[in-house]
Parts: C-alpha cells; sequence; structure tokens
C-alpha cells in the first residue's frame, strides 16, 4: 500500500496526474486489494489501463529525464539461477520491482515504480548495497514473477520428475481421442498456422 501511496503522490507532485483521478484510483486500488487480484494491485495499472488519465510509457520516460533511469526488457534477459532462488517474490509484487542481476557489489532492480520513494529505499534496506536502477513496465514484471512462480511451482522445480511421454496431471493430451471433435480455438490456431 505504501509503495502504491507514495508512487500516487509523485505523480501529482511531477504534474503527471491531477489529485482527483488519484482518490478515484485508491478508491478503485481499495476494491482490487479486497478481491486479491495481485497483478491488478497497482495504482500506476489503475491510472493507465483503467482510468486512462497517464500513459505508463510517460511515466518511463519521465523516470528517465529527470532521475537518469536506464531501461530494461527482462523477457530478453536470462537471470542467474542464484538470483531467482533468492528472491522474495512477495515483495516483488508489492513494490513492482525485480533484482534481476548482481556485479560484484552493485544490485541490478528493474521496477515500473522508481517514482516511490518507499520502493526505493525497500530495496536499499534490503540489499545494503549500491543499486543500478532499471524502468519497465507493469506488465513485464508481472510476467516476469507470473514465470518465475509457474517455475518454483513446477514438478520438475521441486525437483520431481515426470516421463516425457505422458502429459501432465490435469491436463488435455495434445491430440484429442478418435472421433472427438477440436475445439474452436484448436481449428482457429490450425487456421492461422
Amino acid at each position: 500500500m505504501r509503495a502504491n501511496r507514495l508512487l500516487g503522490s509523485a505523480l501529482v507532485e511531477h504534474n503527471l496526474i491531477r489529485i482527483e483521478d488519484l482518490e478515484k484510483a485508491n478508491e478503485r486500488l481499495l476494491e482490487v486489494l479486497a478481491a486479491n487480484q495481485t497483478r491488478q494491485s497497482t495504482v500506476l495499472g489503475i491510472l493507465a489501463y483503467e482510468m486512462k488519465v497517464v500513459r505508463e510509457d510517460d511515466v518511463l520516460q519521465h523516470a528517465v529525464e529527470t532521475e537518469g533511469v536506464g531501461l530494461v526488457d527482462l523477457r530478453n534477459y536470462d537471470t542467474s539461477d542464484e538470483i531467482k532462488k533468492a528472491l522474495d517474490v512477495g515483495a516483488c509484487w508489492s513494490t513492482w520491482s525485480v533484482p534481476f542481476d548482481r556485479e560484484e557489489e552493485f544490485y541490478f532492480i528493474a521496477t515500473a515504480y522508481y517514482l516511490s520513494p518507499a520502493v526505493r529505499s525497500f530495496w536499499e534496506k534490503q540489499f545494503g548495497a549500491q543499486i543500478v536502477w532499471y524502468g519497465t513496465t507493469l506488465d513485464v514484471i508481472a510476467d516476469y514473477l507470473e514465470k518465475l512462480e509457474a517455475e518454483r511451482t513446477s514438478p520438475l522445480a521441486a525437483g520431481g520428475t515426470r516421463s516425457p511421454f505422458s502429459a501432465p496431471t490435469g491436463s488435455k493430451p495434445p491430440f484429442p481421442a478418435a472421433g472427438a471433435k477440436p475445439s474452436a480455438p484448436a481449428v482457429a490456431a490450425a487456421k492461422s498456422a
């Protein structure tokens, strides 16, 4: 909540949004939090994608121009297993930030919430080292975290194994049973291929 509150204040302070818009977004954020929708629990997402009062690109551009933050796309970055294992996913969701690399005493963190002082101070206290900050989008952060969570909960990540020839538990086989009619999405995918 604090990360969201301080980001909203910074957006108003930097004239990127109006206070009235922030108040409406905060009300909506409380609804989203009550529904326990992690990926939507972001005041920036509400302002940019629901209310459309600011563009996420404009917020990133502002951070680049005024704060000297670089940009990174984690979808094209190979994070080490050591960093992935040590990552506190809950803290990443709360701060919309991902530590993605380390070089000697420098940590590299991608964030959609750079303008929130609460986010920066949290990670600075967490690591007690110098941080090189990079801006990125909410989608990039969410995709990265969801992929990491899926890796952590997969049977292979837990040290389990499964036969390469059997379908994972709960999955549909790749081919329909004899005489079964293919689904509409399968037909559309086959046509587009």
